[in-house]
């Protein structure tokens, strides 16, 4: 990081953004006026004008951390995207490339050559290849593969191998192992040898002499000990370990509850064949928030935010089609209370309510809920208790809120009946999302899906037809 100009978080970050849509619109407008200036070897001007506007930004996206560079990426148009990428220098394509999200990194990649990508992916690490390998055309993989050493081709076919969201995918190989039966001295003289230690280095492993790991040396164990005990009497022998078909969500559980920072990652024969880290823990919890946001909205996927208008309609298409069906089912509801709306008009006015603390009420249970299932709280023992918990809590919300409404309802149309059928309905819909905001994301647990992903959409449609119909049926039978 000493390399790089130091930002402070967010102000500063933001101020340099601005730095470089400013120098960027300065580039435009100058080039603008050179163009359209009639002089002698126009040509050589305009280039010599284009070369010396850019190099100041060149310079400052130089001093810049890989990751403030992404930033800026991904907050710029696609074409002044394009023209700042370029002037990127090739050695840091990679990094950078690792850096800026799914959606832009496709916009870049598509700028470049099949060269210039083997060249980026040829400046990572085995387990930073992988990362990028699933967007990289399929030429370029095969290149890299017959360029890489025996070890490197096994490791990359290896992580290649595992799912997106399991430990494999996530661990790296950049490690130090030792063995048992040297002392602490060795140890520190076999460190200052190698100069400098692997990023988030808190501990050595130790393995015998097939790698099969037998424990793990805390540095700080290494640096307050007697510096002649051995590595056997200093060692913590039952370390945390994680295995690389383990789920990376478990994984980071993991890794919150026992504040790790790194992890063993070992075979079915108890073989080290990785370490998982907490930089690429936190990396994992950020995708999967950001994805279970995405998808609460019923987004399919991370939109790029200057996509085109047609791609981004078709990343959002899909759940406002379902919106229209449910939509559509909602007013079938109404159409079926026309004669008894037509009677009372007060009930037009009152419906959207029961129907809008309804949705409220049942999205609260499925976040809840679905919350509860990411952190792997529900099981059978709890399940009965915690949907007679949820719908405790419906029931006393209901009378309560359904109460006030039905008072507000007798005050505004002046009749004791209609403020008891909203007492009723209200109390009934939040009864029925309550059961609905538990049951969804359930069933949805259970058939293998996301239950994050429309869960929202699934509840809010349940409660807005199933608000009308209590509130407009109870109308019917009592008021008219």
């Amino acid at each position: 990081m000493s390399e790089y100009q130091e930002l402070k978080p967010k102000e500063s970050l933001q101020e340099t953004l601005q730095q470089v849509i400013d120098l960027l619109h300065r580039h435009k407008l100058v080039e603008e006026l050179v163009h359209k200036q009639d002089m002698p070897r126009h040509e050589l001007v305009e280039s010599l004008v284009h070369k010396q506007n850019l190099v100041e930004l060149q310079s400052k996206l130089d001093k810049l951390h890989p990751a403030d560079v992404a930033h800026i990426l991904e907050a710029l148009p696609l074409q002044d995207r394009l023209l700042v990428w370029d002037l990127v220098k090739a050695e840091r394509d990679g990094e950078i490339l690792l850096e800026v999200s799914d959606a832009v990194r496709e916009t870049l990649i598509a700028e470049m050559d099949s060269e210039e990508l083997l060249a980026a992916a040829e400046s990572l690490d085995t387990d930073e290849i992988a990362d990028l390998a699933p967007d990289l055309p399929h030429d370029v993989i095969q290149e890299l593969l017959e360029s890489m050493d025996a070890q490197n081709r096994v490791r990359l076919q290896s992580a290649l191998s595992y799912s997106e969201d399991s430990v494999g995918a996530l661990m790296d190989y950049d490690m130090i192992t030792i063995r048992d039966d040297i002392s602490l001295e060795v140890v520190l003289r076999y460190l200052r040898r190698l100069g400098q230690l692997p990023s988030h280095t808190d501990k050595l492993f130790v393995v015998d002499r097939n790698d099969v790991l037998k424990g793990v040396l805390p540095l700080k164990r290494l640096l307050v000990h007697d510096p002649e005990a051995s590595v056997a009497a200093v060692m913590a022998g039952d370390p945390v370990i994680f295995h690389p078909g383990d789920d990376a969500g478990d994984a980071a559980q993991a890794f919150e509850r026992y504040d790790l920072i790194t992890a063993p990652v070992v075979d079915e024969h108890h073989k080290l064949v990785g370490r998982l880290t907490v930089d690429a823990v936190l990396d994992f919890i950020r995708e999967e928030s950001d994805s279970d946001l995405l998808s609460m909205a019923g987004l399919k996927e991370e939109e790029d935010l200057f996509a085109t208008v047609w791609k981004s309609v078709q990343n959002r298409w899909t759940w406002l089609a379902v919106n229209l069906v449910t939509a559509f089912i909602a007013s079938r509801v109404i159409g079926l209370f026309e004669d008894s709306i037509e009677k009372i008009v007060a009930l037009a006015a009152l419906m959207p309510i029961v129907a809008g603390i309804g949705g409220n009420s049942g999205n609260q249970t499925t976040t809840m809920i679905v919350r509860a299932l990411a952190l792997g709280q529900v099981h059978l023992g709890n399940m009965r208790k915690l949907f007679l918990k949820e719908i405790g809590v419906s029931l006393l919300n209901g009378l309560v809120w359904g109460s006030m409404l039905g008072l507000i309802a007798w005050m505004l149309y002046h009749n004791v009946k209609l403020g008891l059928v909203m007492t009723g309905a209200m109390t009934l819909n939040l009864l029925l999302a309550a059961i609905m905001g538990v049951m969804i994301p359930l069933v949805m647990h259970k058939f293998g899906r996301d239950p994050a992903v429309g869960s929202s959409v699934m509840i809010t449609a349940v409660t807005d037809s199933g608000g009308f119909f209590i509130f407009l049926g109870l109308a019917t039978l009592f008021l008219v």
